[in-house]
Order: C-alpha cells, then sequence, then structure tokens
C-alpha cells in the first residue's frame, strides 16, 4: 500500500483551512486516495505505517496551532499515541520530530 521513504516531511507553513491541513497529511504521507480527512482516518492510515522505520518531520506545526488551536492539539496527542503504540512495541523504529528553524524537537 505504502512506498517506504526514509523521511517524511509534513509542511505545513502555508496552511490556510482545515482540509488543506488533511489533504497535506494526505499527500506527504502518502496515504490512499480513500483516506477520509478526519482524526480517526489519521490514526488507521498511521497504524497501516507500522512494520518498518518511519520518520515524519513536520514543518510549519506553530502555523497549524494558531490557526487550529485544538486541531492541532489532537494531531500531537495521535502522533504521541502512535510513537508508543502497543507499549513502545515500536518506539524505537518511530522517529516524529517537529521543526522550528533550525532546531528539532522530538516527539
Amino acid at each position: 500500500m505504502y512506498q517506504y521513504k526514509d523521511l517524511y516531511t509534513i509542511d505545513f507553513s502555508k496552511v490556510e483551512y482545515y482540509i488543506q491541513m488533511h489533504k497535506i497529511i494526505q499527500e506527504a504521507l502518502e496515504f490512499p486516495d480513500y483516506y477520509g480527512c478526519n482524526w480517526d482516518a489519521f490514526w488507521d492510515c498511521l497504524i497501516d505505517m507500522v512494520g518498518r522505520p518511519i520518520h515524519i518531520e513536520i514543518i510549519g506545526f506553530k502555523v497549524v496551532e494558531q490557526k487550529f488551536g485544538e486541531e492541532a492539539k489532537i494531531m500531537m496527542d495521535i502522533l504521541k499515541e502512535f510513537k508508543h503504540y502497543r507499549n513502545d512495541k515500536y518506539a524505537k523504529t518511530i522517529k516524529i520530530e517537529i521543526v522550528m528553524g533550525e532546531r528539532r524537537f522530538e516527539l
């Protein structure tokens, strides 16, 4: 289903609308065409990626946080849960970073 890459980059720096946020996620993570553009679908598609090393970097998180506050929190909560999926069984193979300028913060 997925073409695995060394790095998936989600760039929210120019996001304007909530649905656009999900479209950016869909494209960056190469989710299927039937991705439902909601948080349940986000979780389901993330879980489908488990099994190989996953490195996700998020650029422009502050933009999402400012425009869609609660939605940004939900996304971060889901990503944290994903990082610790199945009691950390895959934690060593999942790397999620927030990129802010030259600094990187890992979940």
